[in-house]
């Protein structure tokens, strides 16, 4: 690789780069103002610390999305930080066997993958779960509403989504929280920084997660049902040239993760950001007709998606700066969101912005994220219901937030959150 110190023109950089590290404070805490700084003075830096090239600007990192001819996905699913031997020998051993489908495969592989897995994931498979979250967030809140305070992720969104989830894909409620322990697992391994220790505690629940999809795939082919899986072994027709079965289960596999963790971070992220502003959240409990709007006010402004990634087919110029071929890019999506030439005003919250959906917290192109309009439908509804319920819902004083230290998905653990009683 070239030395990464030196600009396109030669230039050396202004060293921003060596003060980037994402899985500590005070980025961790709160990254967005060491995001403005590098997008004003650098905005395309290396880090050392990841051996990645970062990119800040949202027309450069829209351009990445787009551009299928210079930029792979391949990386997109792949460990930050290289797994330790020992740990790629116990998944071996583990017979986990995962292959590229979506966020992480390429045309012409990707295109068929998502044209014919669209033929399940229908508006209409999507709109039946409507009531059934409806039902979910209002049992929650009736949990919880009597007491005039609650740990909103621990009793409500931490869970809720990924009952969602659940039910799409016909797995038992009772394996809920197995199924959130694994996607803590798989979550740590590929974007955080796990000693060698960690990484061999946590790969085993990654391949007891992988076993579980392959099991359930199984059952599907033997007992279908009315669910996702089902659709897609029915789209299938015992044709490996449209699906295999090995490409279902891990379809499966990823949305086992990117179905629930996403939206569990982003409801919980809203929630907080809202009450932050404190008017916003009044202003939205007197006019529900800003949710729709909100919702993409609150994915632009505080995504639980930061990053995501790209890795370079040949040599590059972004910016002035010489990025070589297989070099690695870390497309930092909260930057975009916030970046000034797109948002005005970028970091101040505006339920009527005229172009909150400009944001790119689901990606672009090919790979827009698949899930998109069900996140959408999770987010729109608990906001419906919290502002409904609680309009005068505040944040406790005093709290300090807490996110799991990784590279890409930010959320916090906790959400302490109260109300007057009548």
């Amino acid at each position: 690789m070239e030395n990464p110190s030196l600009t396109g023109n030669g230039c050396p950089v202004t060293g921003l780069g060596a003060d980037f590290n994402p899985f500590e404070d005070p980025y961790l805490a709160d990254p967005y103002p060491f995001l403005a700084r590098v997008r004003a003075d650098e905005p395309v830096f290396y880090s050392p610390e990841l051996d990645y090239w970062v990119l800040t600007r949202h027309d450069d990192i829209s351009a990445v999305f787009r551009d299928l001819e210079s930029y792979s996905a391949d990386i997109a699913q792949s460990p930050v930080k290289p797994l330790y031997p020992s740990v790629v020998q116990a998944i071996k051993d583990g017979g986990f066997t995962p292959t590229p489908i979506m966020s992480n495969c390429d045309q012409p592989k990707h295109t068929r993958i998502r044209r014919h897995t669209a033929r399940a994931f229908t508006s209409r498979r999507i709109a039946v779960l409507e009531p059934y979250i409806r039902e979910l967030v209002d049992k929650y809140i009736d949990a919880f509403e009597g007491r005039g305070h609650a740990e909103l992720v621990g009793e409500m969104v931490y869970e809720l989504p990924a009952l969602v989830i659940l039910k799409m894909l016909g797995i038992p409620d009772e394996d809920v929280a197995a199924i959130k322990s694994w996607s803590s697992n798989r979550l740590m391994l590929t974007w955080g920084r796990l000693s060698e220790i960690d990484q061999l505690e946590q790969v085993q629940g990654l391949i007891d997660y992988w076993h579980y999809c392959v099991r359930h795939i199984d059952r599907k082919l033997e007992h279908p049902g009315d669910d996702f899986p089902s659709d897609l072994i029915a789209v299938r027709d015992g044709n490996d040239e449209i699906l295999t079965i090995e490409e279902i289960v891990n379809v499966v596999y990823g949305l086992l993760i990117a179905g629930h963790e996403t939206t569990t971070s982003s409801s919980a992220n809203a929630v907080r950001s809202l009450l932050e502003d404190g008017m916003a959240w009044t202003e939205l409990s007197e006019n529900p007709d800003l949710i729709v709007n909100a919702v993409e006010e609150m994915l632009r402004i505080n995504t639980s998606v930061i990053s995501w990634r790209r890795r370079t087919k040949v040599p590059v110029t972004i910016r002035g700066v010489d990025i070589p071929k297989d070099a690695k890019l870390l497309l930092m999506l909260a930057s975009a969101n916030h970046d000034p030439d797109v948002f005005p005003e970028p970091d101040k919250i505006d339920l009527h912005r005229n172009n909150s959906k400009d944001h790119i917290s689901f990606g672009l192109g090919i790979h827009f994220c698949f899930g998109a309009p069900l996140a959408r439908l999770e987010l729109r509804i608990i906001l419906e219901h919290l502002t409904r319920r609680l309009p005068r819902m505040k944040l406790v004083d005093g709290q300090t937030f807490r996110f799991h230290p990784n590279t890409s998905f930010r959320g916090p653990i906790e959400l302490q959150v109260e109300w007057p009683q009548p």
